[in-house]
């Protein structure tokens, strides 16, 4: 199983406080070709008018111990005073206190990051079935989330809908051999390197063009020897006609009732990494996109875990570098703040959140910590959801902060 581990705009809520300015990173001369196009977005900061009626949050809040995979996201419901956990088969369910209030099993795929969807009131997670080339977001109806141990296919409770763009990037035939090449690093094969999905997080149109869109970010390979795979790859979706697509979840039939095609494509240059975005947050107060990751190997590149795209640029049509043909696309800005490498022109910092990262808006930040216990001679996985300010100082952003 590789490894692989969330976000959210709530609209009249609450802030942040990652400070955009305007540059546009990239990678050298062909990113820069056209930056004098970037035109500068200002995002008025939401009000914190509702905050006082939501529960007190807490210094921290235990997932539990599971026999499960790794923790690989998490979120948060602030109205109702509630939680959701990842655990790569198995979502868990509980208070602000940490006590279990449902799970959902019987996952075979990989479930990967987290998001709730304040339009909806429902959660949204990446899901992955690679030996099936099927990839998809599944919807949790967490109100009925109401005891343990739910199978994921006979109650109800998750629907899914299929992401066709995906599988065209993870099956492509890259090195025209007629071939797909299969769950490996070690090919020429996967457009842009990708291996799938895992974050995923709400917030605004990068166009502009408004509303609240879900972005899926690509899990990418770890593979030094190509130069296509050094972009993070970000897809957009209006999820607001979505029921139609959606289907149960049939693990033994896989569906592939989904949207055609995203309603954009983005491309954000931070050197390869491994397994790309593991979590995606979005700050609605800035406007700005927190990519937690797991390192990258090439040594031409900085190798940051944390990247941060700039929500007050708007997408610059660019030379998407590496491709084996020439090829244009959307990129967007890292927010030039933090370390920076001079070289590859590429901004972040070294921070934990790649197994689960949830902003609160108001500039504190839930960053898992994911764990094994040994229990009666089992190895159980643990996950817990830390309270953090951010700070922006370097090389680490986040500071342990206390309720309020």
């Amino acid at each position: 199983m590789r490894r692989q581990t969330r976000g959210r705009l709530t609209t009249a809520l609450l802030t942040s406080v990652l400070v955009g300015s305007a540059v546009v990173a990239g990678g050298g001369a062909a990113h820069a070709e056209d930056a004098a196009a970037a035109r500068t977005v200002r995002k008025p900061a939401a009000p914190p008018a509702l905050a006082a009626a939501l529960p007190t949050l807490p210094a921290a809040v235990d997932g539990g111990a599971w026999e499960s995979g790794h923790l690989q996201g998490m979120t948060v419901d602030r109205v109702k005073g509630v939680m959701y956990f990842s655990f790569t088969n198995l979502l868990v369910k509980t208070d602000l206190t940490g006590r279990p209030l449902g799970s959902v099993t019987g996952f075979t795929g990989h479930l990967g990051d987290l998001d709730f969807n304040t339009a909806d009131g429902r959660v949204y997670g990446s899901l992955e079935y690679k030996a099936a080339k099927a990839f998809y977001i599944a919807v949790f109806d967490g109100d009925r989330i109401d005891r343990m141990n739910m199978d994921a296919a006979s109650t109800g409770v998750v629907s899914t809908v299929h992401l066709d763009e995906v599988v065209k990037d993870y099956t492509a035939d890259m090195n025209g051999d007629g071939v797909f090449d299969g769950d490996v690093a070690d090919t020429p094969d996967h457009r842009y390197g990708c291996s799938g999905i895992d974050g995923v997080t709400f917030g605004s149109s990068f166009d502009g063009r408004g509303g609240l869109k879900l972005t899926v970010a690509y899990g990418i390979y770890s593979n030094t020897a190509r130069q296509d795979n050094d972009h993070q790859v970000l897809l957009q979706y209006d999820v607001r006609a979505w029921k139609k697509y959606e289907r149960p979840l049939t693990e033994d039939a896989p569906h592939t009732s989904g949207p055609a095609a995203p309603d954009g494509k983005y491309f954000a240059y931070t050197g390869n990494t491994t397994y790309g975005v593991q979590n995606l947050e979005y700050d609605a107060r800035s406007g700005n996109w927190l990519m937690a990751v797991y390192r990258g190997k090439k040594t031409a590149f900085p190798n940051y875990s944390l990247f941060v795209v700039d929500g007050s640029k708007r997408p610059v049509k660019s030379a998407v570098n590496g491709q084996q043909r020439a090829e244009r696309g959307s990129l967007l800005s890292l927010l030039p703040r933090g370390l920076h490498h001079a070289a590859s022109g590429v901004y972040g910092w070294e921070a934990a959140g790649q197994y689960g990262l949830v902003s609160l808006d108001d500039g504190r930040y839930y960053v898992a910590e994911a764990g094994t216990v040994q229990s009666g001679g089992v190895t159980r996985q643990t996950g817990r959801a830390v309270l953090h300010r951010w700070t922006a100082l370097t090389p680490n952003p986040f500071t342990p902060a206390s309720t309020s």
